[in-house]
């Protein structure tokens, strides 16, 4: 691949990834493997990814503010808050992470959410039924999507949408302004540590955060055309070819 190639491919992946973020998540789905594609370590592009989105994820944020609410009670401040302090330590947990142990890991945290995705309304049901969903369990499920938003970042749109269903009842359509911030905060953080410990490969990271901002602009005007039950059969969907694929790399 020549250089003009890669450069290419890192722009067409950050406009596909951004634009997936906008709408259901799952943005490094497209983003690592190109980048990895190109010749990265896996470390190295999954850093480089997460500073190439996220300024979709904050023009996505910022598209969606006038929507943007409390979630199960919490403020979005408060959420905001901890999802910082917790990427902040899931980034400095993935610097001394090796490789192989971070593509295992990675794969049976996807199933975790695509099955709570796939399943989390009849879920939810029962848990209301037998237990109490207050703001003590919200505020811990924060803190743990905001380590593995900064650990690694794959799919944890979709494991947020799905998690934020299950505990305050809410269509993933519902979701859109919520998540968009949560991803940027996570992103904003764990972005800090990755350009200090010197991560992020920058001649793959520009063209990439370029094609980003493009398409989380254009998901999110495209996401708000969209009725909930459409955006529930995309998330579906890149949730399951996402898992697949990173059980795949793991096992394959």
């Amino acid at each position: 691949m020549t250089g003009g190639e890669a450069l290419l491919l890192a722009f067409g992946a950050g406009l596909l990834g951004g634009a997936m973020n906008a709408l259901a998540g799952g943005g490094t789905f497209a983003t690592l493997p190109a980048l990895i594609g190109i010749g990265l370590p896996s470390t190295v592009a999954n850093a480089t990814s997460n500073v190439g989105l996220l300024p979709g994820a904050a023009t996505s944020a910022w598209a969606f503010r006038d929507e943007l609410g409390p979630v199960g009670g919490l403020s979005p401040r408060l959420l905001g808050a901890i999802t910082f302090a917790a990427a902040l330590a899931g980034s400095l947990l993935l610097v001394f992470t090796p490789a192989a142990t971070f593509d295992v890991i990675i794969a049976w945290l996807l199933l975790f959410g695509t099955l709570v995705l796939a399943f989390g309304k009849q879920a939810g049901a029962w848990l209301h039924d037998r237990v109490a969903i207050g703001p003590r369990t919200l505020v811990t499920v924060q803190g743990v999507l905001g380590i593995y938003g900064g650990y690694f970042g794959g799919g944890v749109g979709l494991i947020t949408t799905a998690l934020y269903g299950l505990l305050a009842g809410i269509e993933p359509r519902g979701l859109f302004a919520q998540r968009t911030t949560m991803l940027a905060v996570g992103n904003l953080a764990a972005a800090g540590v990755f350009m200090t410990t010197g991560l992020v490969r920058w001649t793959a990271c520009l063209p990439m955060l370029v094609g980003a901002v493009a398409g989380g602009w254009a998901g999110a005007h495209v996401g708000r055309r969209l009725p909930a039950g459409a955006v529930r059969t995309w998330t579906l969907f890149v949730a399951t070819a996402t898992t697949a694929v990173f059980f795949w790399r793991a096992y394959g």
